[in-house]
């Protein structure tokens, strides 16, 4: 285009790119920013604005509509018809260390001049909630704790559970056995809300499950969810040597149900293998016995699996 100036037509003047990217920013003949003048500017901050507003608005009114619909200490959907289900599974401390998340092995050397301080500071830190004074009974949870119990607690209580059963050779006093090469693990199920265990009862009442181990089937008495850890091949059972189980062969009946009450911390075993075979590795399954337990080796359902390794 070119600009009339009287009786001549003016041709626009070439800019060089630095030029045009000037006179982007700012051009004083049309008095413009970026391409648009104040006017324009403050209309569509306005409407940004507005827009942005609504948009908040409606988002926020969505947000509180949605938290009417569910309740914060119980999920809508439990058991069978969440996602996690209700089969439990189980879980082991020590956990390896931070860069070998994925591993299961517990490996170490025993002694004096041992690599086994890890596993015993793992196991350290999962038990400082269960040795502070009054940490399961926390200031406005109290009136959800039970002391020691000896039969179910009442709706929307729960059992504290005493840590002093456990005896001092899996103590940290005792560096949890990896010092001496008797390594203690803790084994506990995986909190399902709601979850409560059927039992099996005296093996004079019914047959156990024929793969339950012996001496399981000669103490049952349908008052605990029983644990057993055996080596998981015919090797390892060689290998494994005698095991306890502390403070008792599971874990009593009135720990559960898990509903989400304040304070709650969920009851375990520890189990102490007590003559390990050294220098090879050990697969150890552990497994949880109930009726309403099943167990899968290829999904890990009722059952952890991890390996023992002591140097």
């Amino acid at each position: 285009m070119a600009e009339k100036d009287g009786n001549y037509f003016k041709p626009e003047e070439k800019l060089t790119a630095g030029q045009s990217f000037k006179q982007f920013i700012w051009n004083p003949r049309t008095k413009e920013f970026c391409g648009r003048t104040g006017a324009s500017w403050i209309k569509i901050l306005i409407f940004y604005v507005i827009f942005y507003l609504c948009l908040a608005v409606f988002w926020a009114v969505m947000l509180w509509v949605f938290y009417q619909t569910i309740d914060q200490r119980e999920p809508k959907w439990q058991l069978d018809s969440s996602r996690i289900g209700s089969n439990p599974g189980l879980g082991f401390r020590p956990r390896p260390p931070a860069d070998k998340v994925d591993s299961t092995l517990i490996w170490f050397t025993s002694g004096d001049k041992g690599n086994w301080q890890h596993w015993r500071d793992d196991l350290k830190e999962f038990l400082e909630p269960y040795n502070s004074p009054g940490s399961q009974v926390s200031p406005g949870t109290g009136e959800h704790a039970v002391g020691e119990c000896h039969a179910q607690p009442e709706k929307g209580k729960f059992c504290l559970f005493n840590i002093r059963k456990i005896p001092d050779n899996c103590s940290a006093s005792n560096e949890f056995g990896y010092k001496f090469g008797t390594p203690c693990v803790l084994i506990k199920l995986n909190r399902i809300y709601g979850w409560k265990p059927d039992p099996y009862l005296n093996a004079t009442v019914e047959q156990p499950p024929s793969d339950m181990p012996q001496t399981l089937k000669d103490i049952i008495n349908g008052t605990h969810v029983y644990i057993s850890c055996e080596g998981e091949n015919p090797a390892d059972k060689e290998n494994i040597g005698p095991v306890s189980v502390y403070p008792g062969p599971g874990i009593e009946n009135y720990y559960f149900p898990f509903t989400n009450q304040p304070g709650y911390l969920s009851p375990f075993v520890i189990v102490q293998f007590l003559k390990p075979a050294s220098g090879v590795l050990i697969n150890v399954e552990c497994k949880a016995w109930a009726k309403n337990i099943r167990h899968d080796r290829m999904d890990r359902e009722g059952s952890v699996h991890f390996e023992l390794l002591i140097d």
